[in-house]
C-alpha cells in the first residue's frame, strides 16, 4: 500500500524501480517517509507546503516534479503551487528557481488547467515600495518602517529592493497568507543552507506571525527526510535562537 502524503511518491512508491534494485533500502527510506507523515498534527495541506518548499531550496527537481502532482491531489490548489515558486526567487534567485517554475507550467498543462492563472498581484509599480515596506512592519516590526531609506549611500538600493521587490512584488500578492509565506521561506532557507542569521531572522518573523516553536518544528520535520540531518539540525538551532530557547 503505497503511504499517502509521504511527498514525491512517484520516485519511491510501490511501483518505484528501487523496490527491486535496493530492496533493502527502499524497505528503510519507505518506512522512515511513512513515519515523518504521521507525525504530529500538521494539516496535510501545510505538508505538502512545506516539503515543496525544501525541494525548491535543496533543488530536488525531480522530487519536486513527483510531489506536486501529489500537491495538487492533497489540497493545494494551482494558485497555491505557483505562488510557492514565486514565493522562492528573493530567498533562491531566479537561476535556482526557474527550473521549477518551467516544471510547474508543465505539470499545470498536463492536467488541463489554463494558463496564466488569474492575477495575483495587488501592488503597482508606483505603490510597491510603499506596499513592501508596509509587509515589512508587519512581519517584522515597527523597527522596519522606513528601512529602504537606511544603510549606507553605496548599498541603499540594495535595502529599497528588499522593500520594493522582495516584500512589495511577493509578499503582496494573494494566493498565500503572511503566515504562509514566511513558514515556506523557513523552508526555503533551511534546505538552502549557509544563511543562518537570515533563517533566525525569518524564524523569530513566523514566530511573530504565530507560527509557534512547536508548529515550525513539525514543519522541519517533513523537510528533514528531503534536506538531511545537518541543515535540519541547523535550522532547529537558528529557531530556538529566535524562541529565546539556545
Amino acid at each position: 500500500m503505497e503511504h499517502k502524503g509521504t511527498g514525491a511518491s512517484a520516485l519511491w512508491g510501490d511501483h518505484s524501480p528501487i523496490r527491486e534494485t535496493d530492496p533493502e533500502f527502499y524497505e528503510r527510506l519507505h518506512s522512515f517517509l511513512a513515519e515523518a507523515a504521521a507525525l504530529g498534527d500538521l494539516d496535510g495541506r501545510i505538508r505538502h507546503l512545506a516539503i515543496l518548499a525544501a525541494l525548491l531550496g535543496c533543488q530536488g527537481l525531480e522530487a519536486f516534479q513527483a510531489a506536486a502532482g501529489e500537491a495538487l491531489s492533497g489540497g493545494v490548489s494551482p494558485v497555491e503551487l505557483k505562488e510557492t515558486v514565486y514565493q522562492a526567487v528573493p530567498y533562491l534567485g531566479l537561476g535556482r528557481v526557474y527550473p521549477f517554475l518551467e516544471a510547474v507550467n508543465e505539470i499545470l498543462t498536463a492536467q488541463g488547467v489554463s494558463l496564466p492563472l488569474p492575477g495575483q498581484a495587488t501592488t503597482t509599480p508606483k505603490n510597491r515600495m510603499e506596499a513592501g515596506n508596509q509587509a515589512q512592519v508587519d512581519i517584522f516590526g515597527p523597527a522596519m518602517r522606513g528601512f529602504q531609506n537606511s544603510g549606507p549611500e553605496a548599498s541603499r538600493h540594495i535595502n529599497r529592493w528588499l522593500a520594493a521587490n522582495c516584500f512589495g512584488d511577493y509578499y503582496t500578492r494573494k494566493g498565500l497568507t503572511y503566515r504562509e509565506r514566511e513558514m515556506l521561506t523557513f523552508c526555503f532557507l533551511a534546505a538552502l543552507g549557509d544563511c543562518e542569521p537570515q533563517l533566525e531572522s525569518h524564524a523569530a518573523a513566523n514566530l511573530r506571525l504565530g507560527n509557534s516553536r512547536e508548529y515550525l518544528i513539525q514543519v522541519l520535520s517533513q523537510c528533514l527526510p528531503y534536506i538531511g540531518y545537518p541543515r535540519s539540525l541547523n535550522a532547529l538551532h537558528c529557531l530556538n535562537e529566535a524562541a529565546g530557547q539556545g
